[in-house]
């Protein structure tokens, strides 16, 4: 979580980055908390006394407040579920790490590409993955060739032996993800799918703030 800003001006110069991430956590808690409290249709006048004798789950409060709430104690799940997530026996003596599975799936799942295209998936600068895919080669698990399309151009793959491990990786996660939206209609999971690209890009859009009111 980044310093969140006005999208009219900005955070102002000197700022506490640390004051901006507080607050917005301290008013996703207290709009969860209002939102459980208040009586609904005509239910106790007391908000502190739980309708029918049942305590309410904030969570199921409803509103924005609640929904961040929930996912800002889900997210950090969600990764450590995923850095759990075993290496294959047969890449075991590699040294892998949840780190190389970003770049393993969009070679799996998009294919062969330049180190540059790669730098621009992963976000990261092209001096980084071509290190990284230098230490993968020297190792076996990924391979530097001509692209036969274009022979001026040096592209990026996976090795062939190496394929199925990588695939049986990165199946766990797939198959989750299968279950958890095959029972949506189109229309809902490409919202679910572009809500998480538009949280993408405002953690990007904040941490830049950041990044500008420090300079």
């Amino acid at each position: 979580m980044s310093m969140p800003e006005s999208r009219d001006g900005g955070a102002e110069r000197g700022d506490d980055p640390g004051d901006g991430v507080a607050k917005d956590v301290s008013e996703a808690r207290d709009g969860v908390a209002a939102s459980a409290d208040e009586p609904r249709d005509g239910g106790a006048e007391d908000g502190n006394e739980p309708r029918d004798g049942v305590a309410q789950d904030p969570a199921a409060a409803g509103g924005v407040d609640a929904a961040v709430r929930e996912l800002l104690l889900l997210m950090p799940r969600l990764v450590g579920g995923a850095k759990r997530i075993p290496v294959p026996e047969a890449l075991g003596s590699f040294s892998l790490a949840p780190r190389h599975l970003s770049l393993f799936a969009y070679l799996l799942l998009d294919g062969p590409m330049t180190v540059n295209e790669l730098a621009a998936r992963l976000d990261v600068a092209p001096t980084t993955v071509s290190l990284l895919i230098g230490d993968l080669s020297r190792k076996g698990i990924l391979e530097r060739r001509e692209d036969e399309r274009d022979r001026r151009r040096r592209i990026v793959a996976i090795a062939t032996a190496h394929e199925p491990a990588i695939s049986a990786w990165l199946a766990p996660g797939a198959a989750a993800w299968r279950r958890a939206l095959t029972p949506l209609t189109d229309d809902q999971r490409r919202l679910f799918v572009d809500t998480l690209l538009a949280y993408e890009a405002e953690v990007a859009a904040e941490r830049e703030s950041v990044r500008v009111s420090k300079a």
